[in-house]
């Protein structure tokens, strides 16, 4: 006898389901080869499920519309900020302004290097140093503005960023939940489907040709594969039966 496969998709649950609930063989509910209880909790079931999982889905279209954006604005922001410290230190190096100029946005004045922008965090804060150390050297008379880029193009690519960036948190977190109350839902599809088709195999236990049940089964959905050569083996039993039935006693 072949094993049952359940469902491991989601949109298999759902055939699953629907297969046993719109059946037409069995349009009076007195022959269901399922209880009528087993009948009406699914149906109130489905319809959630399936919304659960559009949600999801959307969720997660408009995670990976937003991802495109939110990497465009994280290059740019990188860019910028990279850029304007490395000119601070190119003004720095021409003796147009003094090396202490680094000390107003959180740099040692000896250090030359550039700081890390790999990730997120760092991005959100060197942003925040760059320009607020800008408008407070320049405020407080420690020369001319840095130039290509200006601290202008500086905060409006990293103001982009960061709202592209809290964008896409929110979208994160959504998904996330979307993703949750469909996983709530798939464990409990399961426990239906399994129920459902052991009523069903109930329901024909009493009919003695092997076949006949199995395809009466397959009719509402239940999924059987079989091992290997047991197609054959199976072909083999019944053609002996059937010469046997066609033999002279």
């Amino acid at each position: 006898m072949p094993y049952r496969r359940l469902p491991n998709t989601d949109a298999a649950r759902i055939r699953a389901l629907e297969t046993a609930l719109n059946n037409e063989e069995f349009s009076n509910i007195n022959n269901l080869p399922f209880s009528l209880h087993l009948r009406q909790k699914i149906e109130f079931f489905l319809p959630k499920f399936k919304t659960a999982i559009t949600n999801s889905q959307c969720a997660r279209d408009k995670q990976n519309v937003n991802s495109r954006k939110y990497a465009e604005y994280t290059r740019k922001a990188k860019l910028y900020i990279s850029h304007f410290l490395q000119v601070l230190n190119f003004t720095i190096a021409r003796g147009e302004l003094k090396p202490v100029a680094r000390t107003f946005y959180g740099i040692d004045e000896h250090d030359t290097k550039l700081p890390s922008l790999v990730s997120d965090q760092d991005l959100l804060e060197w942003g925040a140093k760059v320009i607020a150390g800008e408008q407070e050297r320049t405020r407080n008379g420690g020369g001319s503005p840095v130039y290509s880029p200006s601290i202008a193009l500086v905060k409006v690519n990293y103001e982009n960023f960061k709202q592209a960036y809290a964008s896409q948190k929110q979208f994160q977190q959504n998904s996330a939940r979307c993703s949750a109350e469909v996983a709530q839902y798939r464990g409990e599809a399961d426990e239906y489907i399994l129920t459902l088709w052991n009523e069903i195999e109930a329901h024909y236990a009493d009919l003695e040709d092997e076949e006949i049940r199995r395809q009466k089964c397959e009719h509402f959905g239940l999924v059987y594969v079989f091992r290997k050569g047991e197609k054959e083996e199976i072909k083999r039993k019944k053609e002996a039966e059937r010469i046997t039935l066609k033999l002279p006693f």
